[in-house]
């Protein structure tokens, strides 16, 4: 009987109180699959939940790692399954919650074996520029092209990386095909896709950056120390930075954070409408607590337990 639960879904659509508030109706824990809320230290900019709301019950995984240190899916999934082994220890339900969907994806479908970075090849393909980047993944790998974001250069020289390490397109080696010994997670892809109608959301959205500003998030950016590249890419870090080197005026970096957030919720909400199976739950249509028993019942339809249940 699956004793995980996942509440995933887009950046703003309430999740965070959300899955609080269920994990303290059945006696839950929290694991986070947010690629950002990870790191220590800026808090504002990656809308980490409000200490009343991480008080509700244990969280895992929140601030947890340096913002000098590189972060990837398979050192949260590893991260993550030790998390979520000790909650089943306590004999308690591991409710997973997050809209970063390839972490979400490691914990459910497991991992492909990649190839380690190449320094030379590595130092070539970050001498190309991004359209070069671009074209040369069009011609290795239409399908990865497609699909990826294109403006992620972080993304574009992994995948180049691994098309010309393996000498395999980039979206069969993730996908596992010809690999016999894929890493692979035991863990039932059992839980819930929770948005909002696009009005409400990019509304939420636009009001969340506003409070940031308000909140100081512009002294939390100023006092930050270095950053990893996987840390550098959270949003709003490269705008506020601007805005402190005088390149840009703050209305203008307020609104490119907020440009740059729904963009970010648009790319999670077609992730998981193509890429999962959860059941979708559009907040939009219940108050708070009737989403909160609504999640808690379907808990129950899906049978998840506590162990020995």
């Amino acid at each position: 009987m699956p004793r995980t639960f996942f509440i995933v879904g887009p950046t703003a659509s309430g999740k965070s109180d959300l899955a609080a508030d269920v994990a303290g109706e059945i006696g839950a824990e929290i694991i986070s699959a947010d690629a950002f809320q990870i790191y220590r230290g800026l808090d504002l900019l990656t809308a980490k939940p409000e200490p009343r709301t991480l008080a509700k019950v244990p969280h895992h995984l929140v601030a947890t790692m340096p913002l000098h240190e590189e972060m990837n899916a398979e050192k949260f999934r590893r991260a993550a399954l030790r998390a979520i082994d000790e909650i089943h220890s306590r004999n308690k339900i591991a409710i997973v919650v997050g809209g970063s969907g390839l972490y979400i994806k490691a914990l459910t479908d497991g991992l492909a074996l990649l190839p380690g970075s190449d320094p030379k090849l590595r130092e070539k393909l970050n001498a190309m520029s991004l359209d070069e980047l671009r074209s040369e993944l069009v011609r290795l790998d239409p399908e990865a092209a497609r699909k990826m974001d294109i403006k992620n250069r972080r993304r574009l020289t992994r995948a180049l990386e691994i098309c010309l390490t393996t000498g395999k397109p980039f979206s069969a080696v993730v996908a596992g095909v010809g690999d016999p010994g894929p890493r692979r997670s035991t863990i039932p892809a059992t839980g819930v896709f929770v948005f909002c109608d696009r009005e409400e959301l990019y509304t939420r959205i636009n009001d969340r950056v506003q409070a940031m500003f308000q909140k100081g998030v512009i002294e939390e950016v100023r006092a930050a120390r270095a950053t990893s590249a996987t840390a550098a890419q959270m949003i709003g870090l490269r705008e506020i930075r601007q805005l402190l080197a005088d390149k840009i005026s703050i209305l203008q970096c307020i609104a490119e954070i907020q440009q740059a957030t729904r963009r970010y919720a648009k790319r999670q909400l077609t992730w998981f409408r193509n890429q999962s199976n959860f059941e979708p739950l559009n907040l939009s249509l219940f108050t708070h607590n009737e989403a909160v028993k609504w999640i808690w019942q379907l808990v129950n339809a899906f049978g998840v337990a506590r162990r020995n249940d």
